[in-house]
């Protein structure tokens, strides 16, 4: 699947600043931070999150969500600023949730409402842990070439997806990524520093699992490529696969049960979290 489920040809419906108004948000929101005098672990204490998601945020890697911005105002002395653009974010993450091309609604609709999401990838951090540096260097080495501007837009789209992961009650998260995956420098050393402190971020929370797939294994359930799982409200779990482009959302119950035996061994195969938390620390010292 490759991280890349939303290349195809652009739709009107999918352009607008989303990306920019999150990095204009977060820069705002470390500058109110800087004017009180707070560090970013007091502000997360005093808006009951984590440091590291207030660090995200103001780096513009994670989305502020409503009610951050309605606890942090006060806190920060912000005298309404961040409460006025509660409603823009709003609006924005609604346009994430449709702005994608048609032949990705149906799997972003299962994906945005998914009690249980599970991902295999085998090529580049999923989407959904992809920092905006990551996202963009992979969509500015994709072939036919794009525009800065076409760049942007799925990048926006890249970043609205991920509000899955600030979900309360949070859905039941999994990632297995191949060992390949955290050696590739994408984008180049800083974009790959970013994007590894990014995943120890996400796998540190624990409404999340994130797995590595070592090298060293060598027995292996699923050499064919990624494959994502979902399992929607009242419904019995679906897969999708999508390879240049192809997408393929899965329902028949037999072979829906075929790629969740493929990610059972897959899992077991694997490394633990924390472990694999530890194969990325040590990576991320060592550039």
């Amino acid at each position: 699947m490759s991280g890349n489920p939303e290349e195809r040809p652009e739709r009107p419906s999918e352009v607008d600043g989303t990306a920019h108004l999150f990095r204009a948000l977060g820069k705002i929101i470390k500058k109110l931070r800087s004017n009180a005098r707070m560090s970013q672990l007091q502000l997360a204490e005093a808006t009951h999150c984590s440091e590291d998601l207030v660090s995200a945020m103001e780096r513009g890697i994670r989305t502020p969500q409503p009610d951050f911005l309605t606890r942090a105002d006060p806190v920060l002395g912000a005298d309404g600023i961040l409460i006025a653009a509660v409603e823009d974010v709003r609006e924005a993450l609604a346009r994430a949730r449709v702005r994608h091309p048609d032949w990705f609604q149906d799997f972003a609709a299962e994906e945005a409402r998914a009690l249980a999401l599970h991902y295999y990838e085998v090529q580049a951090v999923p989407g959904l842990l992809q920092t905006p540096a990551y996202a963009r260097a992979v969509y500015s080495h994709r072939r036919p070439m794009w525009d800065e501007e076409t760049i942007e837009k799925r990048v926006a789209n890249r970043l609205g997806r991920q509000a899955i992961l600030d979900k309360w009650p949070a859905p039941t998260i999994s990632f297995v990524l191949e060992e390949g995956i955290l050696h590739r420098p994408t984008g180049g050393v800083d974009v790959h520093r970013e994007q590894l402190r990014r995943l120890l971020e996400v796998g540190g929370r624990r409404t999340i699992h994130l797995q590595v797939m070592p090298f060293g294994r060598m027995d292996h359930p699923s050499l064919d490529g990624s494959f994502t799982l979902l399992t929607p409200p009242g419904r019995r779990e679906v897969a999708y696969t999508e390879i240049y482009g192809h997408a393929r959302l899965i329902t028949a119950p037999e072979v829906v049960r075929q790629y969740a035996e493929r990610y059972g061994i897959i899992r077991a195969q694997a490394l633990t979290p924390e472990e694999s938390l530890d194969l990325i620390e040590k990576m991320l010292g060592e550039l």
